[in-house]
C-alpha cells in the first residue's frame, strides 16, 4: 500500500485530511527512519529497531484485532476483518527477523527504554480498546497507513540477514480511504476517528525518538 502521487493525488475529505496527517507526522518523516534507509545503517540500529517494534507491535491481541473487538461502526467491519491477518503477517515477519538479528543490541539506560516502550503499547491498548465511537478505528486505520514507512525499514534489516522480505498483504489505499470517507459519515465520528489516529501517530514517532536516542548513546559508548 504505497503512498505514490497517483493514489493520493485525488484524495479528499477524510481520506484526504487522513492521508496528509500520516504523511506530516508519521513515521516515514521522522528524521531518524530516513537515516536508516540511506546509505549502510548500522546493523546493531536495524536490530534495535526490530526488537523494539516486536515489542509494542508483534503481539497478541494486537492493535488490529483490539480495534475490531471494540468497533461498533459497520464502515469498518469488512474492512477490519481484512486487515487482522494481514497484520498478523507482518507480525509474524517481525518476529522473523527478530529472531535472526539475535540479542537486542548493548545499549545504556535499557531499564527506561523498557518502561517507555511499555508505556506506548499501554497507550495503544487504551486507544484500540476506546469506547469513543470511531477512536479504536481511528487507530487501527493510522497504524496500517503509516506501516508502509515501518516496513521499508523492516525490508532493509530483512535484506541485511539474508532473509528476502514478503510482500505485503495489507490492502491498497484506494481501499483504506473508501472506508475512512465512510466512517466519516458524522462529525463526532470523524473528530474521534482522527484523535485516533492523531495519537497512535504520536505513538510512532516517540518510538523513533526513543530509537534514535538509543543509537545515539550506543555510538558514545
Amino acid at each position: 500500500m504505497a503512498f505514490d502521487s497517483v493514489q493520493t493525488a485525488g484524495l479528499g475529505g477524510a481520506s484526504g485530511t487522513l492521508t496528509a496527517l500520516v504523511a506530516a507526522d508519521g513515521s516515514a518523516s521522522h528524521r531518524f527512519l530516513a537515516r536508516l534507509g540511506t546509505g549502510t545503517p548500522a546493523m546493531r540500529d536495524l536490530s534495535d529497531v526490530v526488537h523494539q517494534l516486536c515489542l509494542l507491535h508483534a503481539r497478541h491481541p494486537d492493535v488490529v484485532e483490539q480495534a475490531a473487538s471494540h468497533s461498533r461502526e459497520p464502515a469498518t467491519s469488512a474492512w477490519l476483518a481484512e486487515v487482522m491477518p494481514a497484520f498478523a503477517a507482518e507480525r509474524a515477519f517481525v518476529v522473523r527477523l527478530v529472531a535472526a538479528a539475535g540479542p537486542l543490541p548493548s545499549t545504556p539506560g535499557q531499564a527506561a527504554s523498557e518502561a517507555a516502550v511499555a508505556a506506548q503499547r499501554h497507550a495503544l491498548d487504551m486507544l484500540a480498546q476506546s469506547d469513543r465511537t470511531g477512536c479504536a478505528d481511528g487507530t487501527a486505520l493510522a497504524l496500517i497507513m503509516d506501516w508502509p514507512a515501518i516496513r521499508s525499514v523492516l525490508d532493509i534489516a530483512a535484506r541485511r540477514l539474508g532473509i528476502d522480505p514478503p510482500g505485503s498483504p495489507l490492502p491498497p489505499l484506494y481501499e483504506t480511504a473508501t472506508v475512512i470517507d465512510a466512517l466519516a459519515a458524522r462529525l463526532s465520528v470523524e473528530r474521534a476517528m482522527l484523535f485516533g489516529a492523531q495519537q497512535m501517530l504520536a505513538q510512532h514517532r516517540g518510538l523513533w525518538d526513543l530509537l534514535e536516542a538509543r543509537a545515539s548513546a550506543r555510538d558514545r559508548h
